[in-house]
């Protein structure tokens, strides 16, 4: 099984940061300092240098340069491959994974860009700068560029046409076949009516752009993919959160049987602070992106959302027990099934709010769920004001 680690256009780098153990470096002086660190380094580094991103240079006077890296978090949408796993269970169509190599390298750049030369890295004179001739990982502009070369230079190229409701999707319908294809940065999944259709199709995006035809589906964006039978597959998250739980050392915790007691009402007051804020928010925010497939965890984890500035420490004990349940609740995921083939898939929205019980604000509590067909596909918890607005 593999993981990969993103940045992109429209998508995080799916996974989220997760907490650093004590044993991995924080620092790239630290990283410099262990051989198998460094030794990394140097692989990468090397293989970025073979494709000559940039050649050496003065700053022009009128110019910055920008840092070694730039770190941005995106949005993508998950619905939209729950849906399509929906329709490809009915038809029973093949799914297929791509990995796309190199992929920012294949980015055209508008206009100068020049970079500090990567720590531990330096090359002739330590005063010269990197000038871009290509996009590059690390640039602010890179995700879009590829996304946008990738966009133009195939797929319009191949009659797919873009989504106006998520930039990820694209369809395909021609001579009465329809194919459906999804980018999320490098990586790319395709199904469709057709399976020769399918090979041809990829087979023309590989001639474009170098790719890893990964195979069927199993694994993707930290998600894995398990088929229960033809007509039905499982959604989980296994890894992730055990990877999780390794890095907050509750691994050998005691798991319990709910995310939060019934009872239980968090407040901004009542508490010490927590002593390591940064600590609070890396594990929530892990935690949010656990709720892709664990919609169980939602309403617990948006009520310790809420205390991300000032984390106290009843806040914490909160998120170690969802944490627990976790812990408990490892091959708990989302099952999809198929549609009916008889009739068109129904879609329904389920809502229902806790008027004004919030103690803080006495803003009120409220979730919702929506089915396409028999399959959740959607869902959240938030606040809202006694009107109705959020």
């Amino acid at each position: 099984m593999q993981t990969r680690a993103k940045s992109g256009f429209n998508q995080p780098r799916l996974e989220p940061r997760l907490l650093l153990a004590a044993s991995e470096p924080k620092t790239t002086k630290q990283a410099l300092a262990v051989p198998n660190w460094l030794a990394a380094m140097k692989a990468e580094y090397n293989a970025l240098i073979s494709n000559k991103p940039w050649t050496l240079a003065h700053l022009p006077t009128h110019r910055q340069a920008i840092g070694t890296y730039y770190h941005q978090d995106y949005t993508f949408y998950h619905i939209t491959i729950r849906i399509i796993l929906s329709i490809t269970l009915t038809y029973r169509w093949s799914i297929q994974e791509l990995n796309v190599n190199n992929a920012f390298l294949n980015g055209l750049l508008d206009g100068e860009v020049y970079m500090a030369q990567p720590q531990g890295f330096e090359q002739d004179n330590p005063n010269l700068v990197c000038r871009f001739n290509k996009a590059s990982y690390g640039l602010k502009q890179a995700p879009m560029q590829w996304f946008e070369r990738l966009q133009a230079a195939a797929l319009v190229q191949l009659k797919f046409r873009p989504s106006k409701c998520d930039p990820s999707l694209f369809t395909y319908f021609e001579e009465g076949h329809t194919v459906y294809l999804l980018v999320y940065v490098d990586d790319i999944i395709i199904t469709g009516s057709s399976t020769s259709l399918l090979k041809s199709i990829i087979t023309k995006l590989n001639v474009a752009f170098s790719l890893k035809h990964l195979g069927v589906l199993d694994y993707f964006l930290g998600i894995q993919v398990t088929r229960i039978d033809p007509q039905s597959l499982l959604l989980t998250q296994s890894k992730y959160v055990k990877d999780l739980l390794l890095k907050t050392n509750m691994s050998d915790c005691a798991p319990v049987s709910t995310p939060m007691q019934s009872t239980c009402k968090l407040t901004k007051a009542g508490s010490p602070a927590f002593g390591d804020p940064y600590m609070y928010r890396s594990v929530v925010g892990a935690l949010r992106y656990a709720t892709l497939t664990r919609p169980d965890i939602a309403y617990a984890v948006n009520k310790v959302c809420q205390f991300m500035a000032h984390p106290l420490d009843t806040h914490w004990v909160e998120v170690k027990r969802i944490l627990r349940y976790l812990k408990g609740t490892l091959t708990h995921g989302l099952q999809l099934t198929s549609l009916s083939s008889t009739s068109a898939p129904s879609v329904q929205l389920f809502c229902d709010a806790d008027w004004a019980s919030d103690p803080d604000d006495r803003r009120s509590p409220s979730g919702a769920v929506i089915y396409f067909g028999p399959n959740l596909v959607s869902w959240w918890s938030k606040k809202v004001d006694c009107c109705g607005s959020i």
